[in-house]
């Protein structure tokens, strides 16, 4: 889940499973109301999720402020379809602008 958070947060959408984007979600959205209170306690429990200082450092000047305003629902799954190889059923996840 962190890589996959981390990819979220630097891409602002990823293409994955439907499982995987489920799991996903919930997961992103804890950080990012962490990242809303914005106080050092919180910058550091987000730090042992977010290994990665420019994501982190992202997540807390560009994306917290954007949803300052709103109070939840941070992300939207959006189903692609199956994928060729094994029929996975694939989608995208994305930051809600």
């Amino acid at each position: 889940m962190r890589n996959m958070a981390t990819s979220l947060f630097r891409h602002e959408r990823i293409e994955t499973t439907t499982a995987k984007a489920k799991e996903l979600r919930p997961y992103a959205e804890r950080l990012i109301t962490l990242a809303r209170r914005g106080d050092l306690h919180s910058i550091r429990l987000a730090a042992t999720k977010i290994q990665d200082r420019d994501v982190l450092g992202k997540l807390f000047d560009h994306i917290a402020p954007r949803y300052s305003e709103r109070p939840g629902g941070y992300t939207r799954i959006l189903k692609l379809g199956n994928r060729k190889g094994d029929a996975a059923e694939m989608s995208l996840i994305e930051l809600v602008n």
